[in-house]
């Protein structure tokens, strides 16, 4: 791989391979953090590779930088997280106009431009595979709104796959892909400055390209991939997310899924000590000035729920929902169901989380709970990606 160019030279188009042929447009998009460039290295490898070994492709793929002024910088953001702003309310400035827009929000309008200019343009369905990096060291994993159909891609990464995470984050760019009907991966390819990033991301661009159809094994691969064993599945069972003023410092030494135990010291603020208030295996700890959220901890999904979860969805189960006590339909939201909390009490999260159904919100004293769908004839006509 040749140098990186200086981060200060990205453009927002990277560039794009394809689009001759009818097929799935996949768009990656690297550097959503600014301190996170190896997204946006993989992306220009892959379009390099591409383009000298003139290989037959179905569709298009277009490549994507996200935070253009924080990546200059090489900081997380400039003034507000680039990856916290793709809300509705934000998108549809309902919180209020600001006389003068943050750096973020002219990325935005930039960035989101481009997507709707390809997805205007495209001959097929869509995907997003969106490239980050952790403050800590570990292994790369995959984060997924929970439908059949992102799981697919998603194993076809051979990495640990995080469920629930967008259940803690409001305002991500792939919640944001996901709620449109997309098909939406967030792959964290390793340490920011990890050589290993750059070569984790690129495998994960070739391995969403065959898995979308596009290219055929044979070509993504100079060699086949080894088999790797089956890959765990991790749901998140704690986010401690940070205030203003909470001068968080996080214990040294952990890295992603690390085991820590019941009340053991993970961080320290202005409060005291901060103690696991379970089990499990942390992940993304924080490592580096700017960001809101701490730690989480992970516990590993049984396979046997996974199955299960796979067969119920395709007998399309969750249309029975609504007959339950204190279960309704969301008038305006096809995949949203209003719950009254005291039933919630009884017909616990696990239930909905079987069917696909894992966001989840509070609005005027009723839990929202809401799952993932998919465009009709997305990938596979008449299967069931729920």
């Amino acid at each position: 791989m040749s140098d990186p160019p200086a981060q200060s030279s990205f453009p927002r188009r990277l560039g794009s391979y394809g689009g001759d042929t009818a097929g799935p447009l996949v768009i990656g998009i690297g550097g959503m953090h600014g301190n996170e460039p190896a997204g946006v290295f993989a992306l220009q490898d892959v379009l390099r590779s591409l383009h000298s070994r003139r290989l037959p492709f179905r569709g298009k793929l277009l490549a994507l930088t996200g935070n253009r002024a924080a990546l200059a910088r090489g900081c997380r953001y400039i003034d507000e997280d680039f990856n916290r702003l793709w809300g509705s309310e934000r998108l549809e400035g309902e919180d209020g106009q600001r006389a003068e827009p943050t750096s973020e929000e002219q990325e935005q309008r930039e960035l989101l431009t481009a997507i709707e200019i390809a997805l205007a343009q495209r001959q097929g369905p869509a995907v997003f595979l969106d490239l980050h990096t952790t403050s800590a060291a570990g292994q790369p994993f995959v984060v997924i709104g929970d439908s059949l159909l992102n799981r697919r891609f998603a194993f076809g990464l051979q990495a640990p796959v995080i469920l629930g995470l967008e259940e803690q984050l409001e305002g991500t760019l792939l919640n944001y892909l996901s709620e449109q009907g997309h098909v939406s991966i967030g792959f964290e390819g390793g340490q920011h400055a990890s050589p290993s990033a750059v070569e984790n991301h690129t495998a994960a661009i070739w391995s969403v390209l065959t898995t979308a159809g596009c290219l055929q094994p044979q070509d993504a691969y100079e060699r086949t991939p080894p088999e790797q064993p089956v890959c765990p599945v991790l749901e998140i069972r704690y986010h401690h997310l940070l205030q203003a003023n909470d001068d968080f410092v996080m214990e040294p030494g952990f890295t992603n899924f690390q085991s820590v135990r019941r009340g053991q010291l993970l961080a320290r603020d202005r409060h005291g000590q901060i103690c696991a208030p379970e089990s499990g295996q942390i992940l993304m700890p924080l490592y580096q000035d700017q960001g809101a959220d701490g730690f989480f901890l992970v516990r590993t999904v049984r396979r046997f729920w996974l199955r299960l979860a796979v067969r119920l969805r395709r007998l399309r189960l969750e249309r029975l929902l609504p007959l339950l006590p204190g279960v309704r339909r969301h008038p305006d939201q096809a995949a949203t169901l209003v719950v009254e909390p005291r039933i919630a009490r009884w017909f616990v999260m696990e239930i909905f989380h079987l069917l696909g159904f894992r966001k989840k919100r509070q609005q005027a004293g009723k839990l929202l709970v809401s799952r993932r769908w998919h465009e009709p004839g997305t990938f596979e006509a008449g299967e069931p990606n729920r």
